[in-house]
């Protein structure tokens, strides 16, 4: 094959292709075209025949009421209660009142202590009938005093009871012989009887005396 030939076959195929590229876009062209134009068409149909559509016919008007019939007034139209607000009540403050001051306690003087009572008048003991020194003989003598020829005086403080009995003895002037002191204090606890002292009320209480001095002396 010549290149004039393969040319022109060449150039041919060329044209072919162009001429189908061309017939492809026709045919699409004419296709979109005519569903268009299929739609458009459509659409109008359907518009006519919306159109053409029987309209429903109009309501009847109601006859006119006769002459004689008297006209009815329309109710009364009730106007809305009126609805009434209230006025917000203010709070109420409390107001609190100042605390009062403590009130200071009642300090009460003490009571003055009662009167003393008045002082016991006592009566002084008396002693028994006759004389303490008469209680005393040469047989009480102590015989360690006698052996040892003790001499002397005796002077004692005496406690009395209340049923006039001594209680107590002491001695506050010794002979300077024991058994001669010794001697006082215990006759007298035996022998002495005394009328004993008494109260203010009369009541008998216990008492102190002082004896007189009793002396001791041997026999020549």
């Amino acid at each position: 094959m010549s290149y004039a030939q393969k040319k022109e076959l060449s150039g041919n195929k060329t044209l072919s292709i162009i001429m189908v590229v061309l017939l492809q876009f026709a045919l699409g062209y004419a296709i979109i075209t005519g569903l268009a134009y299929n739609v458009i068409k459509k659409a109008t149909e359907d518009l006519k025949t919306f159109d053409v559509e029987e309209q429903p016919p109009p309501p009847e008007e109601p006859p006119p009421p006769p002459k004689d019939m008297p006209k009815v007034p329309p109710p009364p139209t009730t106007p809305p209660p009126l609805v009434r607000m209230q006025a917000p009540t203010p709070p109420i403050q409390v107001v609190e009142s100042p605390t009062p001051p403590p009130i200071p306690p009642v300090v009460q003087a003490p009571a003055p202590p009662p009167p003393p009572p008045p002082p016991r008048k006592v009566q002084s003991a008396q002693s028994a009938k006759g004389d303490l020194r008469s209680l005393f003989s040469a047989d009480d003598y102590p015989a360690s005093a006698q052996s040892a020829g003790a001499e002397g005086t005796v002077q004692a403080s005496l406690t009395i009871g209340p049923d006039g009995r001594v209680v107590g003895c002491n001695v506050t002037r010794s002979s300077g012989n024991s058994s001669l002191d010794g001697a006082t204090c215990n006759i007298l606890r035996r022998r002495a009887k005394f009328t004993p002292a008494r109260d203010s009320n009369g009541q008998p209480t216990t008492d102190s005396i002082s004896t007189p001095p009793i002396v001791w002396r041997l026999e020549g």
